[in-house]
């Protein structure tokens, strides 16, 4: 490797650093090279263990094995987590009772379930449960919500737990938004908390349709704890199209792939 390519590869880096993300259009275009040479510079970087490929680009060491608290997730990809929150709500029809979860993306759905009508939400988010009695008090929602009840994770702002787990046993809904950590077609979907993938799996057990909320920095990124083989989803949302790779495992899987754009 060249003086150049080292110095190339410490401001890839630098900027991984500072954003928690690297997207190779963005290096090709900071850098001036082309996207070959970016994606010999992850690889090489990922050999040294300094960094994580996912689609797209890289990601820091340690977003790939732990995650990040609910305040920092909401802040992390905001724009694209909106667009898949709006094309997510689009599918809840008037009278819908639907389940949305704690991820961050999921809650980027709320905003646009404000005006429909006799909607009934189930929900183990703190977070979302604080934004729809808001909107409740302003008279901008007239459903119902229901609030699921166990063990308080407050560095993420959900419930989870054996006690939730329970609480789900006789809960039944026509549509369960799940957000997730990681999804590769070998895995299925994943999730680095045990209790939130048992919870997730209950949720979509419970649902007549199973609804996945995931923007690309999920896509090629497995995590501990599995929620569902591809096979358990019908539709997935996110802000890119699937990897041309996962085509067949798609087709097979019969899930409705919608692009937020």
């Amino acid at each position: 490797m060249s003086l150049i390519g080292e110095e190339r590869k410490r401001q890839i880096l630098g900027l991984l650093n500072d954003a928690g993300k690297v997207h190779t259009s963005d290096l090709v275009n900071r850098l001036g090279v082309s996207s070959e040479s970016i994606r010999r510079y992850l690889e090489e970087l990922e050999d040294e263990n300094r960094l994580k490929r996912v689609y797209g680009g890289a990601v820091k060491l340690t977003l790939a094995h732990e995650e990040l608290s609910h305040t920092k997730r909401e802040v992390l990809r905001a724009e694209e987590k909106r667009r898949i929150g709006r094309v997510a709500a689009g599918l809840v029809q008037d009278h819908d009772v639907i389940v949305i979860d704690d991820g961050s993306t999921c809650l980027q759905m709320i905003p646009f379930l404000v005006y429909k009508e006799h909607l009934t939400i189930v929900t183990n988010s703190i977070s979302g449960l604080n934004l729809l009695i808001d909107y409740r008090n302003k008279d901008m929602f007239g459903g119902d919500v229901i609030f699921v009840g166990g063990k308080i994770d407050s560095r993420h702002f959900r419930i989870s737990g054996t006690i939730a787990e329970k609480f789900m046993n006789d809960i039944f809904v026509n549509k369960a938004f799940i957000s997730i950590d990681g999804m590769m077609p070998e895995q299925g979907i994943t999730s680095y908390d045990a209790d939130r993938a048992i919870l997730a799996r209950k949720f979509m057990a419970n649902s007549k349709q199973s609804i996945v909320l995931a923007d690309s920095t999920k896509l090629g990124n497995g995590t501990m704890y599995k929620i569902s083989d591809l096979a358990g989803i019908d539709t997935i949302i996110c802000e890119e199209p699937h990897p041309e790779s996962w085509a067949d495992a798609i087709a097979r899987s019969g899930i409705a792939w919608l692009t937020a754009e």
